[in-house]
């Protein structure tokens, strides 16, 4: 194999540099996001049928639909929210499956179901997947131009434009207002001339006619006939025909008021407190969110001229901002530890070719492993790129072990040519044995469902690829170009120990053979690491994912029950001035009777997106604290709750938006409403707990007008022809288009707002009975206001109410157990119970498959120990070592304030294959379990041993330290990894050979026992 390597050196060095190059050219081509691209198993139904009371669209329009879905295969979870006259309902299937497959299958079902549902009824179901929230959101704002036109610009303009750039799936407006003609029809004159409401809508419709109504062919020539007589403005509408007879004509104007209005609409959009358009850039799965942004900031440039005069494009989310960022802080940490990792090398070896073979080694291995992430379809994002920074150490450790190893061999013969090839062949099977111990651990996670595989199987597949590499680059390049560059002076200067390491290494020795000669030593030892790393565990508490500062977050808001749209407005223009006089806010955007995300909304109902400045004081939790506080204490009758973007994103697509979520179940829908009282009020007095909701959203106040059927009879109608009725003179009707420029613009149909806008005058509206004559709408309906109803929601077909709150402050673990305790004592009436859903669900699930996932990486590292070394002394002397460090693991944790959430378990399950590694190059050096023998083999693996794991250290500490946007994911990652090598250097070169020992000489007293018995 030396030969071999001799032989092939310049190709294998050129294969090398081929792979860098192809990793970096990839590099520049691989798409960039904040998160990997995940399937989330979830589609969202949403069906309207009108305005029907809460609990008939339950009846006629849920049930139905939820019945139907529940046959669609693969579903695992339904959950329904029933408002007036509409329903959403969110169909949960398991991680894996084809998505595309299952929203056609939804469709189906849904189509299938349509016909038994209320006329008119119609539905949309859609994949809930990251592409549902905008990358890249822009708001339009004019001093020149009205709403109408400024939509106009935005939909007609701008969005074909920003349609074009690769990448993008979708340009949502939202805002402004779109221009209709209205006719106000004013129903005595209409009464005078012997016309109805139904003949202006005829005559409209009949009057604005382009109809294809036949083909004529005349000399060589073939010529389509048109019938056209069109509606072109106001003017033409008010002269359109209603009657003619032998008094003369009458047109519509002498009946109606005809002028240009808007589109009635009953929401607001803002941006920065002034009236405007937001424009929402969302991008197709797998894109390259950072390239669209700067594609589509290229493409603003290159048209400024068309932008109408006075209009201010603004940005007020940039997810590529938070993309960028991110990345940059884990490439700078990439090339802080890198950095460090060479002072330190050589400051142990004092050589710089060892250092610079080093310094080739770990870029041209994280470039390498970017070609396998492409192969992989990857991208970079938080994920990857934290696994290549967490893989420096591990990288550099490979290199380090195999060049010392050359120099030592080198060192042993003085002034002579040394086959280093040959020398390096003898690290084969350690090396490869450490590589495959870091490597298998990673194995169990793909096995890992939910968030938590999704997340974590990318950076599991980061980090394996960066260390395939490296074990290549250890095993191939770096003795070649060790027998290029290195000489015997090299190595006689790198293997003479300085003062210090000499001192260390003697006293080192000394310790070890005490030790060794008396192991009853270690137990006290061994008792003190384990009852402290036993009580560190019980005071370490547990989370979910770490918490990300993203720069910007959500502020979600509703006012009581049926407060019309403009006191909503009023309400939140004193949101607006609190968070124009927030020092820390940069910008914000208000939608009021929308959602950032979609979903069934209320007038009273909406959200900020508040970005905030780069530079600040104080961090975004801290802003978003004080911003609820103000909130609750200067806008009483609004209720908020916070949170950042993507955590809400993350919630919404798991159909878990809460950290505390407790459902309550039973069939009486208002005995639901008292016990989801009860339980709110008693967990919002356990500390940490925030922004409690009681789960019950109460629809507004509803005018009801319930028509007299015998009543109704006597004049002639049934109450289907009087309710027709009130809705044509009441919200009205478009009943023709005008084509006028790019866009149809309706003409509306209605009776003047005066006539209806009061309960008295309601009672006076005209009504046409089948003869001619009017009656008051009084004398045939009942008019009565009926108080809101609260919308109702369903889990699996079964009512329940959720109540739902956030978590500050504290643990997770902590908060929940006290939730519990609170709940425990709760009084519930028969038939119903509880269930805790929300992220503890999830955190619960994803902590038992982890430790599902710490459990077979300890036993796959146990049979490649055995197939190593078909020893059981070895391999159980190692995996003591392994389990001892992980109790380091919890003192870290606590000493930092850092929760065991998903990340640190992953650093936990990595410190398993980091500590076997360095086990395994031990015993690489151990030929015998002598005293004298191990203290050798503990002193010539010191150095190489203390140079890794410092490099290593110093290399994730800037992870550790959270610096950066986005560093927080990684923070408990690298502590937890950090702690572990901490405690590695006393257990691997002191304990480890302690219990080796005394394993080995058990072994031998059973033998000799065996051996003595007849």
């Amino acid at each position: 194999m030396g030969d071999w390597l001799q032989r092939h050196r310049r190709s294998l060095l050129f294969m090398l540099v081929v792979l860098v190059l192809a990793g970096l050219l990839v590099a520049l081509k691989m798409p960039v996001a904040l998160f990997p691209d995940i399937t989330f198993p979830r589609i969202v139904v949403s069906a309207d049928s009108g305005n029907m009371p809460i609990a008939q669209a339950q009846v006629a329009v849920t049930r139905p639909l939820e019945q139907a879905l529940r046959a669609v295969p693969g579903v695992q979870r339904i959950r329904s929210t029933t408002a007036r006259g509409a329903a959403e309902i969110s169909v949960q299937f398991a991680w894996g499956t084809n998505m595309t497959s299952a929203l056609l299958q939804a469709e189906s079902a849904v189509n299938r179901a349509l016909p038994r549902l209320p006329p008119n009824t119609r539905f949309s179901a859609r994949r809930m997947d990251p592409t549902v929230f905008p990358i890249l959101g822009l708001s339009l704002t004019s001093d020149r131009l009205d709403s109408v036109a400024l939509r106009h610009y935005a939909y007609y303009d701008l969005r074909p434009l920003l349609l074009t750039v690769h990448g993008v799936a979708q340009v949502d407006i939202q805002g402004g207002a779109q221009a209709e003609y209205q006719v106000i029809v004013d129903p005595m004159r209409l009464q005078s001339y012997g016309l109805s409401l139904t003949d202006v809508e005829h005559a409209l419709a009949n009057s604005n006619i382009i109809t294809a109504v036949g083909r004529l062919q005349r000399h060589y020539r073939l010529y389509q006939i048109l019938s056209e007589s069109p509606l072109k403005n106001a003017r033409d509408i008010g002269h359109t025909i209603l009657k003619t007879g032998a008094d003369g004509v009458v047109d519509l104007s002498d009946v109606a008021q005809i002028h240009s209005g808007i589109v009635p609409q009953w929401t607001t959009v803002t941006a920065n407190g002034k009236p405007a358009v937001l424009v929402n850039v969302k991008q197709q799965l797998g894109a390259n969110t950072v390239a669209i942004d700067r594609a589509i900031r290229t493409l603003l440039r290159q048209n400024v001229d068309s932008i109408p005069a006075g209009v201010k494009i603004s940005t007020w989310y940039d997810q590529s901002q938070l993309i960028t960022a991110a990345a940059s802080s884990v490439r700078d940490a990439i090339f802080i530890g890198a950095a460090l990792a060479a002072l330190v090398l050589l400051a142990f070896l004092r050589n710089l070719r060892l250092t610079f073979i080093v310094a080739i080694a770990l870029p041209s291995v994280l470039l390498a492993s970017v070609l396998i992430l492409y192969v992989l379809h990857q991208s970079f994002n938080i994920m990857t790129l934290g696994g290549m920074a967490a893989a420096v150490g591990l990288v550099v450790d490979d290199a380090v072990v195999m060049l010392e190893h050359i120099m030592r061999r080198i060192s042993e013969h003085p002034g002579e040519r040394v086959p280093v090839l040959h020398s390096a062949l003898e690290m084969s099977k350690p090396l490869a044995g450490s590589s495959a111990a870091t490597i298998v651990i990673f194995a169990p996670l793909a096995f890992l469902s939910g968030v938590t595989g999704a997340f974590f199987q990318a950076l599991a597949i980061s980090i394996s690829a960066a260390l395939i590499i490296s074990f290549l680059v250890a095993y191939l390049a770096v003795p070649i170009l060790a027998d290029v560059l290195l000489t015997s002076r090299d190595a006689e200067r790198a293997e003479r120990p300085g003062r210090l390491l000499g001192w260390t290494s003697l006293h080192y020795g000394r310790v070890l053979e005490k030790l060794l000669r008396r192991p009853i030593l270690l137990v006290p030892i061994l008792f003190a690491f384990l009852a402290l790393g036993g009580w560190s565990y019980t005071q370490v508490g547990s989370g979910f994912m770490p918490s990300m500062d993203e720069g910007g977050f959500v502020l979600d808001y509703k006012a009581a029950p049926g407060t019309s749209l403009v006191e909503t407005d009023r309400l939140l223009d004193q949101v607006q001035q609190i968070l124009a006089k927030t020092p820390e806010v940069a910008s914000y955007s208000r939608r009021t009777g929308l959602q950032l995300g979609g979903g069934i909304t209320e007038a009273n109902t909406g959200d900020f997106f508040i970005r905030l400045k780069s530079h600040r004081s104080r961090n975004i939790w801290q802003v978003m604290q004080n911003v609820r506080d103000k909130i609750n204490k200067q806008v009483p009758g609004l209720r908020v709750e916070t949170g950042q973007l993507m955590e809400d994103l993350i919630g919404d697509l798991t159909a878990v938006p809460q950290p505390i979520e407790i459902k309550v179940f039973g069939a009486n829908p208002q005995t639901l409403e008292k016990v989801a009282g009860q339980v709110a009020q008693r967990i919002g007095k356990v500390s940490g707990v925030a922004e409690v909701f009681n789960g019950v959203t109460i629809a507004g106040d509803a005018v009801d007008i319930h028509v007299d059927p015998v009543k109704a009879a006597l004049a002639g109608m049934t109450p289907g022809q009087v309710t027709a009725q009130l809705q044509g003179l009441m919200e009205g009707r478009v009943v023709s288009l005008i084509p006028q420029g790019q866009e149809m613009v309706g003409v509306r149909v209605r009776a003047p707002h005066d006539l209806w806008n009061e309960i008295r005058r309601l009672r006076q509206l005209p009504i046409v009975a089948p003869d001619g004559h009017y009656l008051a709408l009084g004398q045939i309906a009942r008019i009565q206001i009926k108080a809101g109803q609260a919308e109702l929601q369903a889990e699996n077909l079964k009512p329940m109410v959720a109540v739902t709150a956030r978590i500050e402050g504290r643990a997770m673990s902590t908060v929940m157990g006290e939730v519990k305790a609170r709940l425990a004592h709760l009084s519930l009436p028969q038939g119903v119970y509880l269930q805790y859903g929300g992220l503890y669900r999830e955190q619960q699930k994803a902590m038992h498959e982890l430790a599902l996932v710490l459990l077979a990486a300890i036993l796959l590292v146990a049979v490649l120990l055995l197939f190593l070394y078909e020893r059981f002394t070895i391999v159980l002397s190692i995996l003591a070592t392994a389990l001892l460090a992980l109790g380091s693991v919890f003192i870290g944790l606590w000493i930092t304030g850092t929760q065991r959430n998903i990340t640190a378990m992953i650093g936990i399950t990595m410190i398993v294959g980091i500590v076997t590694e360095t086990a395994i190059f031990f015993f690489a050096e151990a030929q015998s379990s002598g005293v004298s023998e191990l203290v050798r083999a503990g002193r010539v693996r010191l150095r190489p041993v203390l140079m890794t794991a410092i490099i290593a250290i110093l290399a994730l500490m800037p992870l550790a330290l959270g610096l950066g946007a986005g560093a927080e994911m990684q923070a408990p990652l690298a502590i937890a990894i950090i702690s572990g090598l901490l405690a590695e250097l006393p257990l691997v070169l002191v304990v480890m050979p302690g219990i080796y020992a005394a394993l080995e000489a058990f072994s031998r007293r059973m033998a000799r026992s065996s051996v003595e018995k007849p």
